[in-house]
């Protein structure tokens, strides 16, 4: 976003306010899963969506923001636990209080157009403009007896409108985040209910009995030192995003040998690439241990979990690939594909018995931080299919990416029309440039 622009752009808004249930629903305390309860998910996680000024001819004439905070209540009689508030009990484990509170709700106006954000390349991570975007409201952003969702939705100068939100990570994931949102959709464009009525369920993810840890775990290894693997006198922060299409994978895939070539997924390639590069960047000690963590979905059948259609908890199992940062930086692509591979196709239904269990026995630790990234593949999940009435988003995602966290996202690339891989990265600044460097060097082979 150009500094000009940046001056120029300015948000008013009005008082927020708490919107529930449109009817009421039931007062019951519900526990949630052990994959919701570990302490790595006790954070607030943003997303956010720009639409243009294009309503169908169901909404010509209609206030977007009127229409979606109405379908956000009628929502919210369905996911009603979505408007209560989080308590922690003995051992750690939480609780929510179905109490119908609400979700909080800030109507916004913008004084310039979708247009000129999209000339300022403002539409794509990093959002340089994320604060006045979704207001902070004062008390809002910890985890116990706080709004477990914030929404704000401005309206734009042209006649779009952003919405903006940041979800408690405790109470969904990505996918059942998009779960939601698609029935906030199904209600703002006259359904009586979703189209995939939400499932609690969250039992299903329970320890056994007695728990017993069978799988190793190497996201939670023990360490003496949780500090970030990078130069404490990097004070300077520098968020960007990569694109990856057809020419970037391809020259990608041209460097392995064959066996990995034609058996690789682009999530395991870009995993790969992005791993090494990021390494080499911060010139981490050849001896240190680094480890790559790959968020992976365990609904369907694949990891015989039975979770319902409907079910709106966390699932994601965290298989976590490990090497010594000399080995990594000094050895191929292929080397860290291999590492990749192996360690995602471990993500089987044991292991997630196994991962639930170890939280019960350790008492939730904290993951390693030292020398880790994780990645999160969101490219399938939907979110830029969201459509309110009026027309599918030019951008929707994370509107940034954190220090030792990466999203790969699905978007069109604007010069060309074609659809890739954008992932945004967060790195010193110093280890950003080094970063470029390497990541040339690897996709303009």
């Amino acid at each position: 976003m150009s500094s000009k622009l940046r001056q120029l752009f300015s948000v008013i808004r009005k008082t927020p306010e708490l919107i529930g249930p449109a009817r009421p629903t039931a007062r019951v305390i519900k526990q949630l899963s052990s994959l919701d309860d570990q302490q790595c998910l006790r954070f607030q996680i943003p997303m956010i969506f720009f639409y243009k000024n294009d309503p169908s001819p169901a909404m010509e004439g209609k206030d977007p923001v009127k229409v979606i905070r109405e379908a956000l209540s009628k929502a919210l009689t369905f996911y009603y636990p979505l408007a209560g508030r989080l308590k922690e009990v003995s051992n750690r484990k939480l609780m929510v209080d179905c109490n119908g509170e609400g979700v909080l709700f800030t109507e916004a106006e913008g004084n310039i157009t979708l247009e000129q954000l999209e000339v300022g390349d403002a539409v794509r991570p990093p959002c340089p403009y994320l604060h006045e975007l979704l207001y902070n409201v004062p008390g809002s952003d910890g985890i116990l007896g706080c709004p477990l969702l914030l929404i704000q939705v401005t309206r734009l100068a042209c006649g779009g409108f952003i919405l903006a939100l940041r979800l408690n990570h405790t109470m969904c994931d990505a996918f059942a985040l998009l779960q939601f949102m698609k029935a906030i959709e199904d209600m703002a464009k006259g359904a009586n209910e979703p189209s995939l009525l939400p499932v609690w369920e969250r039992e299903l993810l329970s320890p056994r009995i007695p728990p017993k840890i069978t799988c190793a775990h190497h996201e939670y290894d023990d360490q003496t030192d949780s500090t970030l693997a990078m130069n404490p006198n990097d004070h300077i922060i520098k968020h960007k995003s990569f694109y990856f299409g057809p020419k970037e994978i391809t020259a990608l895939r041209n460097q392995l040998p064959q066996h990995l070539r034609d058996g690789c997924s682009t999530f395991e390639l870009l995993t790969a690439c992005i791993w090494r590069c990021r390494t080499i960047a911060l010139q981490i000690d050849p001896d240190e241990i680094v480890r790559v963590t790959c968020c992976v979905n365990i609904r369907g059948t694949k990891y015989n979990m039975k979770l319902p259609n409907g079910y709106y908890g966390n699932a994601i199992a965290t298989p976590t690939a490990c090497s010594t940062a000399g080995d990594l930086s000094k050895y191929s692509l292929g080397y860290a594909l291999d590492l990749v591979k192996k360690v995602k196709a471990t993500a089987s239904e044991e292991y997630v018995r196994s991962l639930i269990d170890f939280m019960e026995i350790k008492g939730r630790p904290m993951p390693a931080v030292k020398g880790s990234f994780v990645v999160s593949d969101i490219t399938r999940g939907g979110f830029e299919e969201i459509d309110f009435g009026w027309g599918k988003p030019v951008y929707a995602g994370p509107p940034e990416a954190v220090l030792f966290m990466s999203f790969y996202i699905k978007y069109q690339n604007n010069d060309s029309g074609e659809y890739g891989t954008l992932v945004p990265i967060c790195l010193p600044l110093r280890a950003m440039k080094k970063f470029e460097e390497e990541l040339k060097k690897m996709t303009l082979q």
